[in-house]
């Protein structure tokens, strides 16, 4: 039998008595109780909480959400160069063909 170091803690715990009336407790303490005790009852925050806690899973969706930006920025410059081009294109053909700029207000209306 091993002999533990006394802690002054042991006379407070054992000093205390029991609740008697546990209306006094208020629900919100017993769902928190419940929801610790019952991981699997929590719900999908629980779960989704769960899953950021591991470094794997956190740092892939770090990873993913860095890429999702580059790609979404890659997509806004392709479509600025191809307006910017589009509108070379237009200016290239009104320089060489002058009939161009007098159709131009038609065709705006």
């Amino acid at each position: 039998m091993s002999h533990q170091p006394h802690d002054p803690i042991d006379e407070l715990l054992d000093s205390t008595e029991p609740i008697s009336d546990l209306q006094d407790i208020t629900p919100e303490v017993w769902r928190r109780i419940s929801y610790h005790e019952n991981p699997e009852e929590a719900g999908v925050g629980r779960l989704i909480q769960g899953w950021f806690t591991k470094w794997p899973f956190a740092a892939l969706f770090v990873a993913s959400c860095i890429l999702t930006g580059l790609l979404l920025a890659e997509f806004r410059i392709n479509r600025l160069e191809k307006e910017q081009q589009a509108q070379l294109a237009h200016s290239y053909l009104a320089l060489i063909d002058p009939l161009l700029q007098e159709l131009e207000p038609e065709n705006s209306s």
